[in-house]
């Protein structure tokens, strides 16, 4: 399932239980967790559809999308050597992709900003 809707990763501390949470940004309650950030996206996906179907099933209104927040933009950085092998050192510690430690170590900045 495509994820249409916008949504933020990020880590849970140890007293939370660790892994990962995953929110869905307009969708009150539509949350979900995993082990690595790309289960967080899998369960996720499930979460979300369970969550879409119970407001169909209740004849509730389900929101649309926030226009132009979830389309994915494509990003192209030049890292210095350095930096690229430090995060990908990290991403292969945590058993994720490059891009998807960039994109969970970006939601957690954006979150603050």
């Amino acid at each position: 399932m495509k994820l249409e809707y916008p949504f933020e990763i990020r880590p849970l501390t140890q007293t939370e239980g660790g892994g990962y949470l995953i929110r869905f940004l307009d969708l009150p309650g539509c949350i979900s967790d995993g082990e690595t950030p790309e289960e967080a996206l899998t369960n996720g996906a499930d979460a979300l559809q369970g969550w879409l179907e119970t407001r169909r099933e209740r004849g509730l209104p389900i929101p649309a999308p926030e226009l132009g927040v979830s389309e994915p933009v494509k990003l192209v950085a030049r890292l210095p050597r350095s930096l690229h092998r430090s995060l990908a050192a990290r991403a292969k510690r945590e058993g994720v992709s490059l891009n998807t430690l960039l994109i969970m170590l970006l939601a957690q900045n954006s979150v603050s900003a």
